[in-house]
């Protein structure tokens, strides 16, 4: 293995060459590496529990992988992404990677960590096991076909939904988000300073925030996305939920009909969200709506100390 950079704040011209890395494995898989949570701590760099990887090897003038540590809400996550020329290398790049980085979590203090894997290879398996990871969750990006079919559109009750008011929804927003999401490591335990770095993202579209209210409480919403740098442009079921007090009313499946029916307004023609296998119900949903597997990702997990 060569040389390890180690950043804890990202500078330009790092920030570059990880935009270039994380370019060409978008070409090659067809899916941009880095959760969003990853992808704005890399952005905004230099947050507490950010540290970035760079690792080179003599002969080469860029970067041939790039590992990143965030904290999250009460975890950590990790993403390992390696030159898709470089792939090869996976075996003797990996290790070295997922030791330096597993010191840091550790000097931080440890915890819960999620390494999140785009479709794992047997090379990914051995990795997690040699640093006593198993796998604890895969998630299913799916995508149906806008405008949805007319069959979709009877399934679900038309509701009312408004745009998302900046300066005025954020705590209702959070105090539903929080309470749908309490046990998700990634969307539970929002606060207003995670919201807002989302609300200054170049997607982030008012309009494109449904809200629905019953009795002026806000019971759910279905938070859109545009993916305007993908062929297709894909409109994304960003976040959905329901209050748990409404839960079991149809509100999801409505919720979800009227994002895409949203998105199709735009002009796009294929709308995506990502599900927790474990959720059952929820893929059944899906799936009753037109949506089909499009890939898999795997979260590797383990303990620190």
């Amino acid at each position: 293995m060569g040389n390890l950079d180690i950043k804890r704040l990202s500078a330009n011209e790092d920030l570059a060459e990880v935009k270039a890395l994380l370019q060409k494995v978008e070409r090659a898989d067809g899916v941009r590496p880095l959760s969003d949570h990853l992808w704005i701590d890399l952005l905004q760099g230099g947050r507490p529990g950010f540290v970035g990887i760079l690792a080179y090897i003599p002969g080469h003038d860029h970067p041939v992988a790039y590992c990143q540590v965030s904290r999250g809400n009460d975890s950590w996550s990790l993403d390992l992404i390696v030159n898709p020329h470089h792939r090869y290398d996976m075996a003797s790049i990996g290790p070295d990677m997922l030791a330096a980085a597993l010191a840091i979590i550790s000097e931080e203090g440890g915890g819960h960590v999620y390494w999140w894997v785009y479709e794992p290879t047997q090379v990914h398996h051995q990795l997690a096991n040699s640093i006593d990871f198993s796998i604890g969750r895969t998630v299913t990006q799916m995508r149906v076909n806008l405008p949805l079919s007319q069959d979709a559109l009877d399934k679900a009750k038309q509701i009312e939904t408004c745009a998302f008011r900046v300066g005025t929804d954020e705590q209702s927003w959070l105090d539903v988000n929080n309470r749908a999401f309490s046990d998700h490591p990634e969307q539970g335990g929002w606060t207003k300073e995670i919201l807002q770095s989302r609300q200054q993202e170049p997607w982030f579209s008012p309009n494109g925030f449904l809200m629905h209210h019953i009795d002026n409480k806000l019971t759910g919403f279905c938070w859109t996305k545009l993916h305007l740098d993908t062929q297709p442009v894909l409109g994304e079921i960003y976040v959905i939920a329901v209050d748990p007090d409404f839960s079991g009313k149809g509100l999801g499946r409505s919720l979800t009909v009227a994002g895409l029916q949203h998105l199709a307004k735009l002009g796009t023609t294929v709308g995506m969200l990502y599900v927790d296998n474990q959720n059952s119900n929820a893929l059944n949903m899906y799936t009753s709506l037109g949506f089909v597997s499009h890939h898999q990702q795997c979260a590797f997990v383990g303990d620190v100390h």
